[in-house]
């Protein structure tokens, strides 16, 4: 018997009613690229706060710090990439305006991910041992190998209520696909999450997803996305090759306005970008 798959389509406008505040949030992407900037605005209209935020973080982090709506980050970096640094998480950061903050290596990071996603309590991992990692995360613990003397960093699994990713396509039933060079980790982002909500440039037929891309362009299977938001344009001001490239004079003037000393120059800004 042939059933027809789940529509999970979802107006962009219905998705802060899938969140609340206290949740911990995983957002996908890395740093200025590919990050589901249309989700992201929609918890910056909202009332939503006392966040936790997962993430490689980009301007979504600089953006929802500079709103107060971040009690705690996890975090591997927050970097604009062709501008090291987000000067409104910077910002917040010497103001003590992230109560709780939790700052791993990298290939820490994707350890907790990957243990999320397959629900395990921590993955060991031998980054981070003998560093400052580890002093500045004093909730760390070490294991020893039940095999040998060998002991390891037991990064903890991250578990996350909701995900927010962008890809380019999807199906109606959530199966999402990249067309980039890069899939970062948002397959592990939608794994270790109990909701996933995924924006895409474009809706198309499942049909369509493999009619001129390869079978291993689609991402993330449908099992692991809850809502399909079709939101074109949906990671801008950030990249989303191949359909854009990162809009760098709207990053500059994003720069601008965070380290502007004014206060007018951010609400011009934020009229302007929200």
């Amino acid at each position: 018997m042939n059933k027809t798959p789940l529509d999970k389509t979802l107006p962009l406008a219905e998705v802060a009613s899938k969140l609340e505040s206290g949740m911990t949030i995983g957002i996908g992407g890395w740093g200025s690229r590919r990050k589901p900037m249309a989700l992201v605005k929609e918890i910056l209209r909202s009332d939503i706060t006392d966040l936790t935020v997962v993430a490689f973080g980009g301007p979504d982090v600089g953006l929802l710090a500079r709103a107060g709506k971040i009690r705690k980050l996890v975090y591997g970096f927050v970097s604009l990439d062709s501008i090291p640094l987000d000067p409104n998480f910077t910002r917040a950061r010497e103001r003590g305006e992230i109560p709780e903050t939790n700052e791993y290596d990298e290939g820490m990071f994707v350890a907790g991910l990957r243990a999320g996603a397959n629900r395990l309590s921590f993955q060991p991992i031998r980054a981070g041992l003998g560093s400052d990692v580890m002093a500045m995360n004093p909730d760390l613990k070490t294991v020893k190998s039940p095999y040998d003397d060998e002991e390891y960093v037991a990064v903890p699994g991250l578990r996350l209520d909701v995900s927010l990713i962008h890809l380019n396509r999807a199906d109606a039933a959530g199966n999402g696909q990249y067309l980039g060079p890069d899939p970062y980790f948002d397959d592990l982002f939608a794994m270790a999450a109990d909701t996933t909500i995924m924006s895409v440039e474009q809706i198309v037929s499942t049909d369509d997803l493999t009619a001129k891309a390869p079978p291993q362009t689609l991402l993330v299977p449908r099992i692991f996305v809850n809502h399909v938001v079709e939101a074109p344009g949906g990671a801008h001001f950030t990249s989303c090759d191949p359909d854009y490239g990162r809009d760098e004079e709207l990053q500059k003037a994003y720069v601008a306005a965070a380290k502007s000393e004014s206060d007018s120059d951010w609400t011009e800004f934020e009229e302007r970008y929200l």
